[in-house]
């Protein structure tokens, strides 16, 4: 979202400045309710610029979702006014109304006027990185101002939070293609808790290189100096029952592809001989296609150095090859390392402030981050994006199976929100945004696992499932803004399963006052917020009833209302902007800064400074 708003501080500085107002008294009202997990959803959808007062219905044992469009994740044309059944976490029918008989002991919710399609997946993730400026010590080595061993730490911390990022931007399974042994243990974690996603897992990437300063005694990645080492380290992980093997397939001068590709032979043979799929971190057109006649059942990259072949395509379709793009990660280390900004609002909204804190620490560590590598990896990017799009639209065009991933945990990519980001750049580099739901669904599944019963939503399979406002055939990001996410059969509202950040609501709530819309922006605030001038801690408003007349009269006074935020600083629940505000008074401007505070999903405090 862009960050030129109109700010409610600024407005009330004019009221007291420039505009003759009554002072209210305390008043209160009883605050619009929040969600939790007994509310029916209302028949219609809410304004779209207020949070609306929606919960999930009470989970029951038999649920006829009816009257949305239905979109099936198979590549079937969308289904309207149709009736999903659900019983227990399985889907028990799906399909027309006039089709699907609904047994009245079912509970039914109505989807009038939205769409329900199959729950995201995002087909490339590793929970050992926070997304965060130090979480790869092997790439930018800053170790000296925070120790690796902390950002493990706050990783393992994180994890209940990382799951619930995922569910609430809509992901109900995620693949980790690679990480320490632990990552099983991740993996159990997720099982036993209804508000992670589902996880597949490999262990240590079986890698040509080394990575020494990811090493902490269980390292996520591994070098095999020969073929008999990566057969033993297969041997190793087959014991966590792995739901993939990943081969990091590096190629340079000093590791040549017939070098890596004895290496990679081995690991396949023994992973096959389980029943074990294995993917490839292969982005050279050369090394992808060695790896792929080699065996290789998953390409977890986009290739990005040329433009691929058609005898490289042809391999790719006969041998039925996942094809993982992730086409926005290289961006993410050049944006946060070039201090860049590329969050979509989804990862405002969602995504781990504490990782995106840590981007701008980039601005004053000088010299502790080579120019030149900075420098190498934006070169990299603008090289690389043209080459990857092309041969994203060529692979999909001849049939190539296409799953999305986000390859989340580097450095600038957020576990969660980024998959919207994700799918916007598949879209614009050249699918349809139906194309690009199915990568993002029934594909994505296919990595997780070899006949998966999720990623589309068919009879039988799990009842993982988005509903969604508007046509997201037409504007994937429509799938952003979930109206409820329901995983093996129980919606939950995002905002339940996570209250979003402080800066996002911040931002809703200037959308709504540049739009002067009152219901909206009031929508925002906790029925008991306080607004305060400082230094004399004056109350100028105590409650929704006085801000309702303080900016139902400004408003309505200053049409031309204007506001640009200077400079923001966001950490945890406050938010503190330096604005600029135009068309009020007959003032030029006036400037000010206003420190927010917030809980859950509403503006509890606000405090302004006069500059």
């Amino acid at each position: 979202m862009s960050r030129r708003a109109i700010t409610p501080v600024i407005a009330v500085l004019a009221v007291l400045l420039c505009i003759a107002c009554d002072r209210p008294t305390t008043q209160t009202q009883t605050q619009t309710p929040t969600p939790t997990q007994t509310e029916t959803p209302p028949d219609k959808p809410a304004e779209p610029n207020v949070p609306p007062p929606r919960q999930p219905p009470a989970t029951a044992t038999l649920t006829a979702w009816v009257g949305g469009t239905l979109f099936d994740g198979t590549g079937a044309d969308p289904v309207p006014n149709a009736v999903v059944l659900v019983k227990g976490d399985r889907i028990q029918a799906a399909g027309p109304a006039d089709k699907v008989p609904i047994p009245p002991t079912a509970t039914r919710v109505d989807l009038s006027g939205r769409w329900i399609v199959p729950g995201l997946v995002d087909a490339h993730v590793h929970f050992f990185q926070s997304g965060g400026l130090h979480t790869r010590p092997d790439v930018t080595d800053l170790r000296a101002i925070k120790p690796y061993d902390d950002e493990l730490s706050d990783m393992h911390e994180a994890l209940e939070t990382t799951f619930r990022r995922y569910l609430a931007s809509g992901i109900t399974a995620v693949i980790d293609v690679g990480g320490p042994f632990w990552n099983f243990e991740i993996r159990d974690k997720a099982r036993s808790n209804a508000l992670a996603p589902r996880v597949a897992v490999a262990g240590p990437l079986i890698s040509t290189v080394s990575r020494p300063q990811l090493d902490k005694g269980d390292p996520p990645i591994i070098r095999a100096d020969n073929p008999a080492a990566g057969r033993e380290l297969v041997k190793k992980q087959l014991a966590h029952k792995p739901d993939l093997i990943k081969v990091w397939f590096i190629v340079n001068k000093d590791n040549p592809i017939p070098r890596g590709l004895a290496l990679l032979k081995e690991v396949i043979a023994e992973s096959h001989a389980a029943g074990v799929r294995v993917a490839v971190h292969a982005t050279q057109l050369e090394a992808a296609r060695a790896s792929v006649l080699a065996g290789a059942d998953i390409l977890v990259h986009s290739v990005w150095d040329v433009p691929v072949d058609e005898a490289f395509i042809k391999l790719l379709v006969d041998k039925q090859v996942l094809y993982v793009p992730t086409l926005l990660v290289i961006q993410g280390y050049a944006a946060v390392l070039g201090n860049g900004q590329h969050r979509h609002d989804a990862e405002v909204r969602f995504g781990d402030p504490m990782a995106v804190a840590s981007w701008h620490e980039r601005q004053v560590l000088g010299d502790l981050i080579p120019k030149t590598g900075i420098a190498r990896r934006t070169a990299r990017w603008e090289t690389a994006r043209p080459i990857m799009n092309g041969n994203l639209v060529a692979l999909h065009k001849a049939g190539v199976l296409v799953a999305a991933g986000t390859d989340a945990g580097n450095i600038g990519t957020l576990h969660g929100p980024s998959i919207h980001r994700e799918l916007a750049a598949m879209v614009d580099a050249g699918l349809s945004p139906r194309d690009v739901l199915i990568t993002a669904t029934n594909h994505g599944a296919r990595v997780f696992a070899r006949e998966p019963d999720f990623g589309t939503l068919l009879p039988g399979n799990k009842a993982d499932m988005l509903v969604v406002d508007g046509d997201p055939l037409s504007d994937i990001g429509r799938l952003a803004d979930p109206w409820l996410v329901v995983k093996g059969g129980k919606p939950l509202v995002p905002e339940g399963v996570l209250p979003p950040n402080a800066e996002w609501v911040v931002d809703r709530q200037l959308d709504a006052y540049n739009a002067r819309d009152l219901e909206a922006f009031l929508g925002w605030y906790s029925a008991d917020a306080k607004l305060t001038a400082y230094p004399s801690g004056k109350v100028v408003a105590d409650g929704i009833e006085a801000m309702r007349k303080i900016y139902g009269k400004m408003f309505k006074k200053s049409p031309k209302l204007n506001c640009r935020i200077v400079k923001r600083i966001a950490q945890g629940d406050v938010v503190i902007d330096h604005e600029l505000v135009s068309g009020i008074g007959g003032k030029p401007y006036v400037r000010a800064i206003a420190v927010y505070r917030v809980k859950g999903n509403r503006i509890v405090s606000v405090m302004f400074m006069p500059r």
